[in-house]
């Protein structure tokens, strides 16, 4: 599965990340891939790679690091800043894009989840099914 993480610097993307993975049983730290590109974490058998594109200069840095092995039917593949490697990062299966509610981050933030594939709707039904929420 391959989520993209949209929204400006500071808007949530590697603290929810943090949760998920908390929420799943990691208790060991979780690191903000801005530097390393990728950081891999194992839960319950699942790999999760974290990507953060941020740094790219050219959409073609993505080939260039070899990063296309990740992205395999077995495992998440959490992508913050997909923009930046725009033609070589796969789809999304699932968006979730991030908003400061008033424009500030003071204001709290604003997450919008949206399914792009039947993988992404499979989620997001298992999420509502869990958690309610408005829109689903």
């Amino acid at each position: 599965m391959v989520v993209w993480l949209d929204g400006e610097l500071g808007a949530g993307k590697t603290t929810l990340v943090r949760a998920l993975l908390r929420a799943l049983g990691h208790s060991g730290p979780v690191k903000s891939p801005t530097y390393t590109l990728v950081e891999v974490y194992v839960v319950s058998s699942i790999y999760w790679y974290h990507f953060d594109f941020y740094r790219f200069n050219e959409p073609t840095e993505f080939e260039d690091a070899g990063l296309g092995e990740y992205f395999r039917d077995d495992c998440v593949c959490l992508v913050e800043w997909p923009e930046k490697a725009a033609g070589y990062v796969p789809p999304a299966d699932l968006a979730l894009v991030f908003r400061f509610a008033a424009q500030t981050p003071e204001s709290g933030r604003l997450l919008e989840l949206v399914a792009h594939s039947e993988t992404g709707r499979q989620c997001l039904s298992a999420l509502a099914s869990r958690w309610p929420v408005a829109g689903t």
